[in-house]
């Protein structure tokens, strides 16, 4: 993953301690530093103490900013004393960037409130975001109003922000693709492309018969078989393929060999691809196996075409680092209100699983024949914390609408099939009363991450999206 770095706004103000500037702009530089982040700041050549205090210090800041867009993922503004409200909003103004900013201030310390030391960034902060509004600029807060730089608060606070800028940023242009036509009896992963792509979002569509006559130009003899020689290589390395025929194993290297090819071409984050029943019918196997590859390499892939599904388990990517997977909310867990089990066939990521292997798909094996349904991962979910999330185009509003929240999945008794688990999450009887009362469709991604107060943030305050946080 790309390290992510920040503009560096040192707020300052003349007539309280400077030298608070001085020492702020050193801890939060070694703090950044600490946490793996990377930064753009005024030297201490640019502005006394490299702060920005005066509209040529905002030039200043500006102009450097400006100079290094391509490389800056958000701003940080920190206030380790009032700071100069309006020296801060140049600077953001000037500087042309449209990327989050987090607004910090540092606390003052109850027995050094003398006029030498006393900092006022509680107060300083108001100042700066009450400017901000007035101009327009969207911004984040600490969830304590003031916070410690040199505290394990404030690096969770940077690594949330982090999470928020990688997400606003990669949703700038972002390119999936789309395999096949909707399967026909799921209407609930109808959406809106055109409102996609007010967001920035394009999405590629290739016919699935194209996609399997590409397949079938590769002949066993042909010259370009060794691409499909390594991916059933790649295959084997992934996951145990023992009790899976040969021949399926072959057809699924060569349909992932010109899916990867086709993603590669067209410069794509992603991928939902049409299953049932065509896969099965018309060509013998499930894709679940390479799309569950693909997910592990950080190239998400949903099923049945569900391309808002495919854009929450970017969004949670985006946010971790770390694959997702697309799941039905599917089944209650007994009698208990706050547990539910999630299942699909599967298709998740093989680092979801406490275990995992290569089967076949159950659930069609009796309408297709299970010798055209070899391609499944199976196995139980590992005990974990995950965050949720879904989006969805809302049609009759002309918007993109989105639920996210928490929970973990638990080690409960369950025996099943597919790949399945038990999850809690709090309130989870007012969740589904929401998924219903909206009309959000069954599938929900999810990851192995705490992180959706960041998603939320990202997707409302700086997307403008229509945000449920749920808690």
């Amino acid at each position: 993953m790309k390290k992510t770095t920040f503009g560096v706004i040192v707020g300052n103000r003349g007539f309280f301690p400077d030298v608070l500037a001085k020492q702020g702009r050193g801890d939060i530089l070694e703090a950044l530093k600490k946490n793996n982040l990377g930064s753009v700041t005024l030297s201490m050549q640019d502005t006394k103490y490299g702060a920005v205090e005066t509209f040529a210090d905002a030039g200043k800041c500006a102009a450097l900013f400006a100079k290094n867009a391509e490389m800056i993922d958000g701003l940080i503004v920190t206030l380790p004393n009032f700071g100069d409200e309006k020296g801060v909003a140049e600077a953001i103004k000037r500087s042309g960037l449209n990327v989050p900013v987090l607004i910090h201030a540092e606390p003052d310390t109850e027995s050094k409130m003398t006029v030498a030391d006393r900092r006022d960034s509680f107060c300083g902060k108001i100042s700066v975001c009450n400017n901000l509004r007035q101009a327009g600029i969207p911004y984040t807060l600490t969830k304590s109003h003031t916070v410690k730089v040199k505290s394990a608060e404030f690096a969770k606070e940077l690594d949330d922000f982090a999470s928020i800028c990688r997400i606003v940023r990669g949703l700038e242009n972002v390119r999936f693709g789309a395999i096949g036509a909707r399967t026909g009896a799921f209407n609930t992963v109808r959406y809106s492309e055109k409102i996609f792509e007010l967001s920035g979002i394009s999405v590629e569509t290739i016919d699935l018969s194209e996609i399997l006559g590409r397949v079938a130009l590769l002949a066993d003899n042909d010259p370009d078989k060794i691409g499909a020689k390594n991916k059933l290589n790649a295959i084997k390395r992934y996951i145990p393929t023992e009790s899976i025929p040969a021949e399926a194993l072959l057809k699924m290297a060569k349909f992932g060999c010109v899916v990867d090819g086709w993603v590669r071409d067209n410069g794509l984050n992603g991928t939902a691809i049409q299953c049932w029943t065509a896969l099965e019918e018309f060509f013998g196997i499930v894709p679940c196996a390479l799309m569950s590859m693909a997910g592990e390499s950080l190239l998400p892939s949903a099923c049945e075409v569900d391309v808002t599904g495919l854009l929450g388990m970017y969004i949670l990517q985006l946010a971790s680092g770390m694959p997702s997977a697309l799941l039905d909310w599917n089944n209650n867990y007994g009698s208990e209100p706050d547990k539910c089990v999630c299942f699909h066939c599967s298709n998740l990521p093989r680092s979801f699983f406490k275990n995992a292997k290569m089967d076949y798909q159950e659930i069609i094996a009796g309408a297709v024949g299970r010798e055209n349904t070899y391609g499944t991962v199976v196995g139980r979910i590992a005990p974990n914390k995950v965050t949720f999330c879904r989006t969805t185009t809302d049609d009759a509003a002309g918007i993109i609408g989105a639920y996210v929240g928490e929970g973990e999945f638990t080690d409960d008794k369950l025996s099943t099939f597919g790949g399945y688990g038990v999850v809690r999450i709090a309130n989870l009887q007012a969740l589904l009363q929401y998924i219903c009362e909206m009309g959000f469709e069954h599938h929900v991604a999810m990851n192995i991450s705490q992180k959706a107060d960041a998603i939320a943030e990202a997707l409302d305050n700086y997307m403008g999206w229509e945000v449920y946080r749920h808690r």
